[in-house]
């Protein structure tokens, strides 16, 4: 095996680099590592709790950086299924395109996506910051509770069904509103947001009047006999 500093898959298994990643050794305060030829390894800085960086050369399978905590991950490829589940804090950059339940239950952080997300992106996420600078699939925001996803290209079927108190800015157009999602009335405070998550991701072609806001509608909060067909 090679030394676990390398970080390479040719040389170490999953369970040593992550192992090292996430009891690091703070020896000349270094704080940037590379991984290499991930070849879409599961679960690839999954459970880091501090602050570093991690670039990861290549292509990842699923839940990479799940349960992130302080982490900077960027990735130089595509992301599989749960890409940032359940992460606190940090930051996940992915380079390419991510499957589907992209920040699924994410509660904090911010992760940035330059292609496009499959299916369910940011479902159930509860106060993380998804930005994706292309489309996203159906039922993205499912159940979502907090946080911001913002989309630059169009949503596919059922956009925000059943959404709390997330909100959503969408540059494109969404196939369909799920239940109780509705667009709603900007203001100047989501103007800044926009313009903060625009900067955050590098984004210059779009500006914050190029999106639209949607949200609860909040018809499902109380069980109402009225609504019984929405539920």
């Amino acid at each position: 095996m090679g030394k676990l500093e390398d970080l390479d898959f040719k040389k170490n298994n999953l369970r040593k680099i992550n192992n090292f990643l996430q009891n690091i050794s703070y020896k000349n305060n270094r704080r940037n590592f590379i991984i290499k030829n991930p070849n879409g390894e599961h679960a690839v800085c999954a459970g880091l709790k501090e602050d570093i960086s991690v670039n990861i050369k290549g292509h990842v399978g699923y839940y990479c950086g799940g349960m992130n905590q302080k982490a900077n991950i960027i990735i130089d490829g595509n992301a599989g299924t749960g890409v940032g589940e359940n992460m606190m804090s940090g930051s996940i950059h992915v380079k390419g395109n991510v499957s589907q339940s992209a920040g699924a239950t994410a509660h904090g952080g911010t992760i940035i996506i330059d292609g496009n997300a499959s299916s369910r992106c940011g479902i159930s996420m509860k106060g993380v910051s998804i930005i994706v600078k292309g489309s996203v699939g159906h039922m993205s925001a499912f159940m979502a509770q907090s946080g911001t996803l913002l989309i630059c290209g169009n949503a596919g079927d059922a956009l925000g069904d059943s959404i709390y108190e997330t909100v959503i800015f969408l540059a494109g157009k969404p196939k369909s509103l799920g239940v109780d999602c509705e667009e709603k009335k900007m203001t100047k405070k989501d103007l800044i947001k926009i313009e903060i998550l625009l900067k955050e991701a590098n984004i210059k072609k779009f500006k914050s009047y190029n999106f639209k806001k949607y949200g609860s509608a909040r018809k499902l909060y109380n069980f109402k006999i009225d609504n019984l067909s929405e539920y």
